[in-house]
């Protein structure tokens, strides 16, 4: 199940393999997707039909949080990590919504997601900005210019890792990852992350795992304990650390939270 994708290839498409962005895109019933991702969705969905439930949850999660952190928490700064391919309710779409002067970048390495993005992802005031770069080098992130014209580091920015870590490995360090991004916000910033985590079904999340693992994007589960541990250095917005579906809901959802083993929170840098 994933969200948003980092793809091993930096700069060709190739249809055949399956990625991360091009399987979530198909289990949201876009069309932004190739036949290799049709195929190993299917094989997901199969192994556990959920995903689809799963995936519409995520995506209601990152928009409930971007909606928050804009209209409640005031960010006008928000910094999407691993955004996947564009859909409805983008994040600043969302954001300038609830504030007009809000700004966004989009930062993602799969070349299908940007190709995408940068047609669909701007704004007339220039507001909006898409990126290459790989979660597993920030640095690549935090000093890209673009990066740079849009967020002002001195000042409170939302970062957004939604259904991203997940395709971190343990190899590659994620924990290190995110605390590099949080050393370079300033107090009063905020970080939302969403997790997949084979707590509640544990049959069913092998059987995604296995499919993922042909992919170009493997995953890792991880415990509630373990996806807590990426908020240490942060303080958490109410409700915490919980299943997407209970993070705030809109109204009342006939989803029961736990049928949706992804595990969301909001936290923020005192």
């Amino acid at each position: 199940m994933a969200a948003e994708s980092l793809n091993q290839a930096s700069n060709v498409i190739d249809p055949a393999v399956a990625t991360a962005s091009g399987m979530y895109d198909y289990y949201l019933g876009g069309t932004d997707n190739f036949a290799g991702d049709r195929r190993a969705a299917h094989r997901v969905i199969a192994e556990a039909p959920e995903v689809l439930l799963l995936a519409r949850e995520n995506r209601r999660f990152l928009q409930r949080a971007v909606r928050f952190l804009a209209r409640d928490a005031g960010m006008r700064q928000f910094l999407d990590i691993g955004t996947g391919l564009p859909t409805q309710g983008n994040v600043h779409e969302i954001a300038q919504r609830e504030a007009a002067d809000a700004r966004v970048v989009y930062v993602d390495n799969d070349p299908k997601v940007l190709a995408h993005s940068r047609a669909l992802k701007t704004t007339e005031a220039g507001a909006t900005s898409v990126v290459t770069a790989d979660l597993r080098d920030p640095q690549s992130i935090l000093g890209h210019a673009e990066t740079r014209r849009l967020i002002d580091f001195d000042q409170p920015v939302a970062i957004l890792l939604v259904a991203v870590l997940h395709f971190i490995s343990n190899d590659s360090d994620p924990y290190g990852i995110v605390r590099r991004l949080c050393a370079a916000m300033a107090p009063g910033s905020y970080l939302a992350i969403s997790h997949v985590t084979a707590d509640p079904r544990p049959e069913q999340a092998n059987g995604l795992r296995k499919v993922y693992r042909s992919t170009a994007n493997p995953v890792t589960h991880r415990t509630r304990s373990q996806v807590d541990r990426f908020f240490d250095e942060l303080e958490y917005v109410d409700p915490g650390l919980v299943y997407v579906p209970a993070w705030r809901p809109d109204g009342v959802s006939d989803v029961a939270p736990e049928e949706v083993w992804i595990l969301g929170g909001v936290g923020q840098k005192q």
